[in-house]
């Protein structure tokens, strides 16, 4: 990762994002969502060909995510969508209490963590995969109980997903293939980067000896860009190997009946605007000759 000289990122974050009351959830101004877009054209100009674009709504099935397995490895992440319920009066009661969240009820809903869940047990419906596999282009808002607020980790964020599903070495060739490219689009925006093996933040004790085994087996990797510090860079894309998981979880089966294999790269989106920003500051006309061109922006502030 070579070195350059960062914008502050608080005063990065105090230029485009507005607070709304809510730790790690702010408003987002016309030049930062005007990234966002151009993040996003740039990413979709690498999609492969007969790839499905799928969109997903914020929230997802509880019975889905539980089954995923998400709930047992990620509890400290979850956020779940709750509503009072009752008559007219008792809900009128509660409202008018000052702890009024004692009377909420969990829905079927939750807050997708991820924008990839809800399209494998899809995917699965639609029966056994083609031979050449499964190929989507996935996004969605999430959210994540993050313990932390700094630059660059959100509550309320924005991911953007290509994933694959076939058999475990086209899934392991699609990781392979993006890794490459995703590196050319760090290049293309001028960011410094590297690349590197990664764990997610599983819970508990059991969950560091899965962290452990998801190091040893090489599943994870992210492509890290400073932003808050170059000593401890940010995440904003990943290419994970999730071996047979999803594929047993929702009886995902490749052309041949067997058991399907699944991969992802996953773009945060909200942290590369902000690895723009802190790369380049908040003045598009002064960004170098190649971001202007891969990123266009019409916005000042």
């Amino acid at each position: 990762m070579e070195h350059v000289v960062r914008h502050h990122p608080e005063s990065i974050m105090h230029a485009l994002l507005k607070p709304t009351g809510g730790g790690g959830v702010y408003a987002r101004t016309a030049l930062f969502e005007e990234v966002i877009e151009g993040l996003s054209a740039l990413i979709s100009r690498h999609r492969e060909p007969n790839t499905e674009v799928l969109r997903f709504p914020p929230v997802m099935s509880r019975q889905m995510l539980e089954s995923s397995g998400y709930l047992h490895s990620f509890p400290h992440l979850l956020g779940c969508v709750s509503c009072l319920d009752g008559t007219e009066i008792e809900i009128r009661t509660l409202v008018d209490k000052r702890d009024w969240t004692t009377g909420l009820t969990a829905t079927n809903l939750v807050l997708s963590p991820a924008a990839c869940y809800p399209i494998y047990p899809l995917q699965a419906a639609q029966g056994n995969l083609a031979a050449e596999g499964g190929l989507f282009d996935v996004a969605s808002d999430c959210f994540r109980h993050e313990a932390t607020y700094e630059p660059g980790r959100l509550q309320s964020f924005r991911m953007r997903e290509y994933v694959f599903m076939g058999t475990a070495k086209q899934a392991v060739d699609f990781r392979a293939r993006w890794m490459p490219r995703a590196e050319r689009i760090a290049q293309q925006l001028a960011l410094p980067y590297k690349i590197a093996p990664a764990s997610d933040p599983f819970f508990g004790r059991a969950g560091r000896l899965v962290a452990l085994s998801q190091l040893k087996q090489s599943l994870k990797y992210e492509l890290l860009i400073p932003v808050n510090s170059e000593e401890e860079p940010t995440a904003c894309m990943s290419f994970n190997y999730h071996l047979d998981h999803f594929g047993s979880t929702w009886a995902l089966r490749t052309h041949d009946g067997d058991v399907a294999h699944t991969s992802c790269v996953a773009f945060g989106m909200d942290r590369l605007a902000l690895a723009v920003f802190a790369t380049h500051g908040i003045d598009p006309r002064k960004w170098p000759d190649t971001v202007r061109e891969h990123l266009p922006i019409q916005s000042t502030q």
